[in-house]
């Protein structure tokens, strides 16, 4: 089953933008920071991600990582989070009016999590991250043309990791990036996606054993 974003979070899902690619799918190797590496080679050889493509949110550094089923990186991108530091979504998030949902609480939560194809309210295809904290993968975009300040668009292209932190806690992508990499990869496929934490260790996040 297909599932439906909440009506009342409708709103906050971007639709098509379009904007150029971040990278491509012959991207031969990623800088990763230490803590993106550690995951990585933790799921690698604990094939924690079951034989399913994975994704992996650095959120300190805005970027999404692609890898294949073997961990083979197949692209990157950067990313725009959500507005407020925190690794925890806050409790029935999921079920409130936009307007209830004050800045502190706009955050993109830590962890694992199933990828799960599915549409918003507009039909519009998205990769939910939790459903029922209403937090999915999508393309960015502009809600409202001609607005004042710096346009989603524009964030992604930014030098700065605190520029992308607008969201209400959804992982935005690149229009290009979306429809090239996530679609054909979990349009219709299980996927798993490790969002690292921020105020806390990756290790402790995903009970990585020491070295």
């Amino acid at each position: 089953m297909i599932r439906q974003l909440p009506r009342a979070l409708a709103v906050a899902v971007a639709l098509s933008a379009g904007v150029a690619a971040a990278a491509t799918a012959t991207t031969p190797y990623v800088v990763m920071s230490p803590e993106a590496r550690r995951v990585v080679d933790w799921v690698v050889a604990s094939r924690d991600n079951g034989g399913n493509a994975f994704i992996v949110v650095d959120k300190a550094n805005a970027r999404l990582m692609l890898f294949d089923a073997s961990g083979m990186v197949r692209a990157t991108t950067p990313v725009l989070l959500g507005l407020a530091r925190g690794d925890d979504s806050p409790p029935g998030i999921g079920t409130r009016k936009l307007s209830a949902i004050a800045p502190a609480e706009r955050i993109t939560p830590a962890g694992r999590f199933v990828l799960e194809a599915g549409k918003n309210m507009a039909g519009k295809d998205i990769v939910w991250i939790d459903y029922d904290a209403a937090v999915s993968l999508h393309r960015a975009s502009d809600r409202k043309p001609g607005m004042g300040a710096r346009s989603r668009v524009e964030r992604l292209g930014s030098t700065t990791a605190a520029e992308k932190r607008v969201s209400l806690g959804c992982v935005n992508v690149a229009t290009a990036f979306y429809d090239s990499f996530i679609q054909p990869t979990f349009g219709h496929a299980p996927g798993i996606a490790y969002i690292l934490p921020e105020t806390r260790s990756a290790a402790a996040e995903f009970a990585i054993p020491p070295v």
